[in-house]
């Protein structure tokens, strides 16, 4: 890999930290206290290492691939194609595509393993290693080299976004469930509350998923290595994303994680380089109670909790403008207000020029 741990430099920071609870807890005194926008104000100024924290450019990149499994019938009735679903967010049809451009993200869709073909667009990125995986019941959904292959996608096309904040997420009919076979493998979480939508499931729909994914986990019972695991299982809109991800931590960019199959991604790519996950925030665009199992194998929860049943990725787009919001806290002067050092103490206090949020 080109990217390992040495290259992912851990946030932690105390006299940085420090600094930036103070310069906080000085506005609080006369703005009152902001609660949790707090906690990202901070953890925003960790990742940029800067007690000013500004955003240029951010980027959302939706990534689509098709799974193997989708033959075993895992999707509900009714589930449009993957390709379907590519073509309405280049198109602008779906509320994620709109809510991006109203809150300023440049949409990219990556096009990782599409069955079908999906035709050119400016925002379409052609990266597809193959038409979907294989079939993880019966062989390993890719090969080690296709794994390989799809991560060195996500990293080059990490190194080709401007900005300096990515919110990632994937999409594709069986993502869901190669994303939970991937996430209970590595964390060892029980795989059926991974799967477990919520109390009105279908019994017979649950016994049918863990029969069908408990195979796949039994014929892959030695696949302990993050990239061995994630080529047994997982799908190409996972492995660019691990690319993506450990790109984006070593030039300490925010990550905005959103949805099962982004959760899944991190977990490899934590596996990889451990302090990918400090660059990282949680977003949900749907209420599937398994991505509650998997937002805690972070300790981490969502930004936003607003019941919806969306495409992933729209969940990122709304909570943006509480992330600019947050980084605000610590950039925006009041009027009077000394604007104060970029950095504290001993570090550099040379001011950056000034990027509009």
């Amino acid at each position: 890999m080109s990217v390992n741990r040495s290259l992912i430099s851990a946030t932690s920071n105390p006299l940085l930290e420090q600094a930036l609870r103070q310069k906080l807890a000085r506005r609080g005194e006369t703005t009152g206290g902001l609660g949790e926008l707090e906690a990202l104000a901070v953890r925003l100024g960790l990742i940029q290492n800067t007690l000013k924290p500004r955003f240029r450019t951010p980027q959302i990149a939706i990534f689509a691939s098709d799974h193997g499994l989708a033959v075993e019938g895992l999707s509900v009735a009714g589930n449009q194609s993957t390709a379907l679903l590519a073509h309405q967010l280049l198109t602008s049809q779906l509320p994620v595509a709109v809510f991006a451009r109203i809150q300023g993200l440049e949409l990219s869709v990556v096009d990782c393993g599409i069955a079908e073909s999906v035709n050119p667009h400016a925002r379409l990125l052609a990266r597809k290693i193959a038409h979907g995986t294989r079939n993880a019941r019966v062989t390993s959904a890719m090969s080690v080299d296709q794994a390989h292959a799809a991560i060195r996608a996500g990293m080059e096309i990490a190194d080709s976004l401007v900005g300096n904040a990515v919110a990632c997420a994937g999409i594709g009919v069986g993502s869901h469930e190669s994303a939970a076979l991937v996430l209970a493998r590595l964390s060892g979480a029980n795989l059926s509350d991974l799967l477990i939508a919520g109390p009105d499931m279908n019994e017979s729909t649950l016994a049918h998923l863990l029969a069908v994914l408990q195979t796949a986990q039994a014929r892959h019972k030695d696949a302990t290595d993050p990239v061995e695991v994630l080529a047994a299982f997982g799908g190409f809109e996972m492995a660019m994303m691990v690319g993506l991800m450990l790109v984006a931590g070593s030039k300490r960019h925010l990550i905005v994680v959103d949805g099962m199959p982004a959760c899944a991604a991190l977990m490899v790519a934590a596996r990889i380089a451990p302090a990918v996950t400090d660059y990282c925030v949680y977003c949900r665009s749907h209420s599937h109670e398994g991505l509650d199992q998997a937002l805690a194998l972070f300790h981490a929860s969502a930004l936003l909790e607003l019941g919806m049943e969306s495409t992933d990725g729209t969940g990122a787009t709304l909570a943006w403008p509480l992330v600019r919001s947050a980084a605000a806290l610590l950039t925006e002067v009041a009027e009077g207000e000394e604007a104060g050092p970029t950095h504290p103490g001993v570090m550099n206090s040379t001011a950056e020029p000034a990027t509009p949020l």
